[in-house]
């Protein structure tokens, strides 16, 4: 009787019991997620399904920050650019020759009308003044005496006692020398004058620029460019530009009288300098550039302003009154112009076109398109449609400011 080989009887059974622990794991593994999806739908039986994800109705709506128009009054500005220069600017030179022997000013500093602020040397000068005043005394003295003899020859005409010849000659000699005196007291005033410009005024109030010449040096009267330039900076002119298109505006309120205030901005034009009248306008358009040229003047008390510096200018020249005023992120452009969205009461988004006015510090009148307490869309407009329904975020019945000053959260809504 043939034994049959134990071992080989556990290499036959051991493949199909490791089959079957196979299947088994497979099938466990493959009813995990099964397990979890099926536990995600039952988890709260009275919600659909759909609403785990978001239904589609709720995915068309759009977010929307939005401000209501509001009626009042909005003031009519015109920008321009202007460069700053001063009121009066004088370069002040020697009127005599002869040698700087003080500076008396310091370089940058602010001086007055009438003080000294330099000196030549004025020894030449009191001698020629002393020379005058000599020569004057010699002749008063010749005339003084010619007198004396005409007032004795004519006591002896009176007597018959000499000619009428002589008589007439002395009383010649006698105007002769008051030419001579006159003569005399006008060099004699030249020579003064001479030597009161041996000090060196300053001929305005304003501000010194930088030495230009140094102590010690020869001035000379014919020397073109002097010793020192003074501008006067208080008050102080702005030189800016207008379009042409621009001008009737302007001059209509000047026939009136009335009085257009002009600001001076920095080169950024968000600092304001200083706050001015307009002077003065130019009597012709530049034909190479099409602009009016405009002076306005500025008190520039606290030397904001510089001689020579660019600045922004924004002049009123008018106030619309009762206008519907929007704020500027508002106004939208397409192929039919400008327009804007508009919600309505049902929530939808509708466009109306707008024709603009006048434009000041973030706000626009709006002429024609939309009314008073209609609600118009400031950010998201870019996402909307005719009809499309929205939800307005961030809106609010203050009254209406710049996009840039609304809060920041709002703003990061979207």
């Amino acid at each position: 009787m043939k034994l049959e080989n134990p071992i080989g009887s556990i290499n036959n059974i051991a493949p199909k019991k490791s089959s079957r622990w196979l299947i088994r794991t497979v099938l466990i593994f493959a009813s995990v997620p099964a397990f979890f999806v099926a536990k995600s739908f039952n988890a709260n039986p009275k919600q659909p399904p759909q609403a785990v994800y978001g239904d589609k109705q709720s995915r068309n709506v759009i977010s929307v920050i939005a401000k209501t128009a509001v009626q009042g009054d909005l003031p009519i500005y015109l920008n321009g650019l202007g460069t700053v220069t001063g009121l009066r600017t004088v370069t002040v030179k020697s009127r005599v020759d002869g040698e700087l022997i003080k500076v008396a000013f310091q370089e940058g500093a602010l001086v007055k009308a009438g003080e000294v602020i330099a000196e030549i040397d004025p020894r030449p000068f009191q001698v020629q003044l002393m020379q005058a005043e000599g020569q004057l005394m010699r002749d008063e003295a010749l005339l003084k005496n010619a007198q004396l003899d005409l007032q004795r020859y004519q006591t002896l005409l009176a007597q018959d006692s000499i000619a009428s010849q002589q008589t007439a000659t002395q009383a010649a000699m006698v105007k002769q020398y008051e030419g001579i005196v006159i003569t005399d007291k006008a060099v004699v005033a030249n020579a003064k004058l001479q030597l009161g410009y041996a000090s060196i005024i300053a001929p305005i109030s304003g501000r010194l620029g930088l030495r230009l010449v140094d102590q010690g040096n020869i001035v000379k009267a014919a020397d073109p460019n002097g010793i020192v330039v003074i501008t006067q900076t208080q008050p102080i002119a702005v030189i800016f530009t207008l379009p042409e298109d621009q001008i009737p505006m302007v001059m209509k309120q000047l026939h009136i009288g009335k009085t257009l205030a002009v600001e001076a901005f920095d080169r950024s034009g968000q600092h304001k300098l200083a706050q001015g009248q307009l002077l003065a306008v130019d009597n012709q358009i530049d034909p190479n550039t099409g602009t009016l040229k405009l002076k306005a003047s500025f008190a520039n008390n606290d030397t904001a302003l510089f001689s020579n510096q660019f600045v922004n200018i924004k002049m009123q020249v008018d106030t619309l009154r009762n206008a519907t005023i929007v704020p500027n992120a508002a106004i939208q452009s397409g192929n039919a112009g400008t327009f804007v969205y508009v919600v309505k009461d049902d929530q939808t988004a509708t466009v109306r076109n707008v024709r603009l006015g006048a434009g000041y510090e973030g706000q626009v009148a709006v002429l024609e398109g939309v009314q008073a307490n209609e609600w118009v869309v400031l950010e998201g407009a870019d996402k909307l449609r005719e009809a499309a329904k929205v939800n307005v975020i961030g809106r609010d019945d203050k009254p209406q400011q710049p996009l840039q000053d609304q809060p920041k959260k709002s703003r990061d809504a979207l």
